[in-house]
């Protein structure tokens, strides 16, 4: 290969290195955002009722909070698009990464550069895991609420159209009410949680962005290894010259001793 081809080639790969440390930091920070936001829809939905109720005796609350919960659909399904565009970048990125790897020419640097992919590929499958696990603890919660929204508005129903507050109408309202209260303290132990996973993940970043410039340092630096090694080498050989040296004077003590 040419140093024009090696100069270009390498370029190229510098290229799809920071196209890949691009994306993987937009993507940290929208997964950030995607959790907080599923969190805030999850809290919001929690209170729809006792707000709803507090807002019938006006139209136009009622048409704000539909129009606030719409809003924040539509916030959902754009970020869910965005991320999911992000990781199929992301997935193209390393794609080209590994043609690039088996490409000849690169055959002397393919250790590095394959220990920098694999590292690549283990930040996409982290970050993919992240993205769907947190999807789908969102649909759960929105399904728990959904089905409780249920029930409590076919309990108002048969309120409303009996028009008699029975003892058992209050003892199923009661009951409702303590599985609402209960459910408000698991969704503080998820967010309390949720928040825990952001701090580890904001740690983890900059452990990696430690780990990387040190890998850069690393390659960018080849002949501070090979001196080095040439240092240890001769220290090496310095030992067992001194070694024999000293085999050979107990030898000769020895001998002289004996005779």
């Amino acid at each position: 290969m040419s140093t024009t081809n090696m100069a270009t080639s390498s370029n190229y790969w510098e290229d799809l290195r920071k196209q890949a440390r691009q994306l993987e930091n937009e993507l940290d920070l929208k997964l950030v955002s995607f959790s907080k936001l599923c969190t805030s829809y999850s809290s919001s939905s929690s209170n729809w009722d006792q707000r709803k109720r507090d807002s019938r005796s006006t139209a136009d609350s009622s048409l704000h909070l539909s129009d606030s919960g719409s809003t924040q659909d539509k916030m959902l399904l754009a970020m869910t698009t965005e991320l999911e565009q992000l990781l199929v970048n992301l997935t193209s990125v390393n794609d080209k990464m590994a043609e690039y790897t088996n490409t000849p020419g690169v055959s002397s640097h393919n250790a590095a550069l394959m220990h920098t992919l694999q590292r690549h590929r283990d930040i996409l499958q982290d970050y993919t895991h992240e993205f769907h696990k947190t999807k789908s603890n969102f649909f759960s919660l929105r399904e728990r609420e959904d089905l409780l929204g249920s029930v409590h508005r076919d309990i108002e129903s048969y309120k409303s159209s009996s028009g008699v507050n029975n003892r058992k109408t209050e003892l199923l309202l009661k009951e409702h009410e303590h599985f609402r209260n209960s459910d408000r303290l698991i969704d503080n132990a998820i967010s309390i949680a949720m928040a825990t996973k952001e701090n580890i993940t904001f740690q983890r970043g900059m452990l990696k962005s430690i780990q990387t410039r040190v890998t850069t340092l690393a390659n960018r630096f080849p002949a501070i290894n090979s001196l080095i090694q040439r240092i240890n080498l001769r220290k090496r050989r310095d030992s067992l010259i001194l070694g024999g040296v000293i085999g050979v004077c107990t030898i000769l003590l020895l001998l002289y001793t004996f005779h």
